[in-house]
């Protein structure tokens, strides 16, 4: 299963000398007392560390230098109590290499109007302290989130949990490996791309290996190991014969256990976290991955189809950000044009997450009229109701652009029983019209990633500006 570091996130304070000994005794105690009640909250999936009250240049940039070499930091979170003079900010901010996120709020959620003086006005000046510091984020073109509201309020938490899991996304982005099996499928240009640009910027790691590495490894599987695999599956999902003589279905099923199991092994000898097939490329095996596929991704693995390792890492990447959870390489497959029904129905010939399914996925074997290989088992199912976000990387040349927008998921209003795929259609929240067209003018892919949740659209958002990436989320 999908596993992540158990990261940090370091908190410091601003303040200054200005106002004595006893003021910066009371700010370090609020901090703390801020930092302890949100990890006590159980809103945030990561733990916040209290650090200092910094009140100089020096500490200031000591503070940042440590935090880009911790490897347990995912991020700083900042916060002025008092009025911190951001010229000191200067350089340990131009040093920092982490996610930032500036907290703009107050100890209180309210003024006490009976009893305030001048010794609360100069403790509590985050109204305007936090201007002052977000002024020199902005000159330095720093890309950090500004969480504003009282600490102590739920959404105000849940807007510091969503960054948390994208800084921590943003992290592991670096150590995303992704191997392609066999070349992109030929003459496709959204699936090419530069891949040295794809290390600069996002950190992955892509290699070509050629099929018959990967035969070896499918190969070597013991019979043991299917065996005890098939018998997991039939408990956890329904095995449905159809039309096919007993051996046959058997078969097929223990063929992509043996694919599943070769995959498996292949990425993780060389810590590989996402993976490319194409059915082009299927020397040697008797089989285009299918049910193979669908298990490694409902693992956490990231998958692309014919070659598309942009897909592949990104969707790893959202696997991370969402602690797997419905989180789906998917593709525009056909359209619902009736007017008042307007949908995609989105699909792909067999990889589609089960983690997304409404009903128990069936395990299935049916002719792949592409590839020219065996009867491949899949997993079918029909997807779920809710609210999401569909999102693609596409290279430029130039530059590498993230579009997006969200959506309205359904399920769809009938079965397909001579397309048996997993299968799950949308609508973007924009009209599929103007969301259609906007995608096509801007460039966007086929293939997606498709995650759900009512805040994935800030997150995403979140995670271009960390990367500095241009973002078109079409509205």
């Amino acid at each position: 299963m999908l596993q992540v570091p158990d990261y940090e996130f370091w908190f410091v304070t601003g303040s200054q000398h200005l106002y004595g000994e006893e003021q910066l005794k009371s700010v370090e105690k609020d901090a703390e007392d801020i930092v302890n009640k949100l990890n006590a909250s159980g809103k945030l999936p990561y733990k916040v560390v209290f650090k200092l009250v910094a009140t100089t240049a020096d500490s200031i940039t000591s503070f940042m230098k440590e935090a880009n070499y911790n490897d347990k930091v995912a991020g700083v979170i900042t916060w002025m109590h008092t009025f911190s003079p951001a010229k000191n900010w200067i350089r340990g901010t131009k040093l920092l290499q982490k996610p930032l996120l500036h907290l703009a709020t107050q100890y209180l959620n309210h003024i006490p109007y009976d009893t305030i003086d001048f010794d609360y006005m100069n403790l509590n000046q985050s109204a305007h302290g936090d201007r002052e510091y977000g002024f020199i984020n902005s000159r330095l073109q720093k890309h950090n989130k500004i969480v504003y509201g009282y600490w102590g309020d739920e959404d105000v938490q849940t807007e510091i949990a969503d960054w948390e899991d994208v800084a921590v996304a943003y992290n592991e982005s670096f150590k995303i490996k992704v191997a392609r099996f066999g070349d992109n499928m030929r003459n496709v240009a959204v699936t090419e791309g530069d891949k040295v640009e794809a290390q600069i910027q996002f950190g992955w790691t892509v290699d070509y290996f050629g099929i018959g590495d990967l035969v070896q490894e499918v190969n070597a599987v013991s019979d043991s190991d299917i065996d005890a695999k098939y018998a997991e599956l039939q408990k956890e999902y329904e095995f449905v014969q159809g039309d096919n003589d007993a051996k046959k279905y058997e078969d097929s099923v223990r063929y992509q256990i043996r694919e599943y199991f070769g995959i498996k092994n292949f990425l993780d000898k060389g810590n590989y976290s996402a993976f490319t097939t194409n059915f082009e490329d299927l020397y040697g095996l008797e089989q285009l991955p299918g049910l193979a596929v669908q298990l490694l991704m409902a693992e956490g693995y990231g998958f692309g189809a014919e070659g598309d390792w942009k897909t592949a890492a990104l969707g790893r990447l959202l696997k991370i950000m969402t602690h797997n959870t419905l989180t789906a390489f998917m593709e525009d497959y056909t359209l619902e044009l009736q007017k008042g029904k307007e949908a995609i129905l989105g699909s792909h010939m067999l990889e589609v997450d089960p983690t997304i399914s409404s009903d128990k996925p069936r395990v299935e074997v049916h002719p792949l009229d592409i590839g020219g290989k065996d009867d491949p088992a899949r997993l079918v199912f029909t997807g779920r109701e809710g609210e999401g976000y569909d999102v693609t990387i596409s290279d430029f040349g130039t530059e590498y652009n993230m579009i997006g927008y969200a959506v309205d998921a359904n399920k769809a209003p009938k079965d397909t029983p001579h397309l048996p795929v997993a299968k799950q259609m949308w609508t973007p929240k924009s009209g599929l019209k103007h969301g259609a067209t906007e995608w096509i003018k801007d460039g966007g892919g086929h293939h997606t990633v498709l995650v759900f949740g009512a805040n994935r659209e800030q997150q995403i958002a979140d995670l271009a500006e960390m990367f500095e990436l241009p973002f078109k989320d079409i509205k």
